[in-house]
């Protein structure tokens, strides 16, 4: 029989970071966004509303949850936000 503490532990995701729930966050919304919403061609205007609503989600939680954030957390996140950059350049040619 399983012990009720193994339940009890892991409860609405407690020991995961906030900045690893942002970044894999800023991935999913990004790569659905340029899937959905960008060509070879053209791009939505709704592909900007989208990520313009992401940038303000990530003001929102990076100054909510501010004491999490040190140095090497906050060279991950520059280094992710730089890296979707790139993938939008390298995906937005290849399509």
């Amino acid at each position: 029989m399983i012990p009720q503490e193994v339940f009890k532990r892991r409860r609405r995701h407690n020991n995961t970071p906030e900045s690893l729930l942002l970044i894999i966050a800023n991935f999913i919304v990004v790569f659905v966004a340029l899937d959905l919403f960008t060509d070879s061609k053209h791009i939505n205007w709704f592909f900007w509303v989208v990520l313009a609503a992401l940038g303000v989600y990530n003001y929102f939680t990076i100054r909510r949850n501010i004491e999490s954030f040190d140095k090497v957390t906050t060279i991950t996140y520059i280094t992710t936000v730089v890296l979707l950059i790139a993938c939008f350049f390298i995906f937005r040619g290849k399509a």
